[in-house]
């Protein structure tokens, strides 16, 4: 604007110097630059519009980098938050597994034992088999060579039989004793120390002596009184015989009086009556090693 008003004013000073041309030249040259002030005025107002827009544009910038850095804290509060939620749950993580393999090893540990426990009980199973053959094998040549001693005298009222894992020797009276005595008779002694023989080489052998009767009261007098005395002084005569054998065990052997109360025939004839008077020598196997091992299982 300066710059037009001095160019005016130097017109109109020499307005009146100046030659016709010279005033047109200078005429046209303001016609000039007036009209390269008013584009430089538009350019400037356009100018100062872009600078509008741009300020604008800058706002907006401004307004959605600041919610941009908003966001990117509230991603970085998450992340963080995140890590330690991450955190938090590997430590419980690994206090869960340290604690399921503590109670998988307490449990392998367990099953171990009990496998221990099985394989300790199924030897000791397979070894109380063969204790129980190696016993019924014993128990079947002992019943043989009791059969064997006295051969001569079965069909004379004696029997010998192998069951229930023991050896039954039964002797009727007939070979034994005369009516109501316990005195035994020569024939029946020799029967006993054939028997008290194999006894001798068998130590590990229990031997129960049982003396029995038929159902007929006694009716003899002394020191007798009843079937029941006259059973149980039978079995212990028959048992002062058998230890005439030094070779036997005393300990071994039991005496015991049935009475009329254990009968093997009906009472109602002579035949029952005889085969019910009788003496029972029963041979079982010490059983010491099978029961530890039975209590050892159990």
């Amino acid at each position: 604007m300066k710059q037009l008003t001095l160019i005016c004013f130097t017109i109109i000073l020499f307005n009146r110097c100046v030659s016709t041309k010279t005033f047109h030249e200078i005429e046209t040259r303001y016609a000039n630059l007036k009209m390269e002030n008013k584009s430089i005025l538009e350019i400037n107002k356009l100018l100062n519009k872009s600078n509008d827009s741009i300020i604008l544009l800058l706002d907006s910038k401004s307004s959605f980098y600041g919610l941009i850095i908003d966001s990117l804290k509230m991603v970085k509060t998450d992340l963080k938050n995140l890590k330690l939620n991450y955190a938090s749950l590997e430590s419980k993580s690994d206090s869960d597994i340290k604690s399921r393999i503590i109670e998988n090893n307490n449990l392998i540990d367990s099953l171990a034992v009990v496998q221990y426990e099985l394989r300790t009980g199924l030897n000791r199973v397979v070894e109380l088999e063969k204790l129980v053959l190696e016993k019924e094998k014993k128990l079947s040549l002992l019943a043989k060579k009791v059969s064997d001693a006295l051969l001569n005298f079965e069909g004379n009222g004696l029997r010998v039989d192998q069951r229930n894992g023991k050896v039954y020797v039964s002797m009727e009276n007939k070979l034994l004793f005369e009516s109501g005595s316990w005195k035994v008779q020569p024939e029946g002694q020799k029967a006993i120390k054939n028997l008290s023989n194999v006894l001798a080489g068998n130590p590990e052998i229990n031997v129960l002596i049982e003396g029995h009767t038929d159902n007929i009261p006694y009716s003899g007098e002394g020191i007798i009184e009843s079937n029941w005395d006259l059973s149980t002084k039978r079995a212990t005569e028959i048992i002062q015989l058998i230890l005439k054998n030094e070779l036997i065990i005393a300990k071994n052997i039991t005496a015991a009086g049935r009475g009329e109360f254990f009968p093997i025939a009906p009472n109602s004839d002579e035949k029952g009556r005889s085969a019910n008077r009788r003496i029972e020598v029963i041979l079982t196997p010490q059983l010491d090693e099978i029961s530890k091992l039975l209590e050892n299982i159990n």
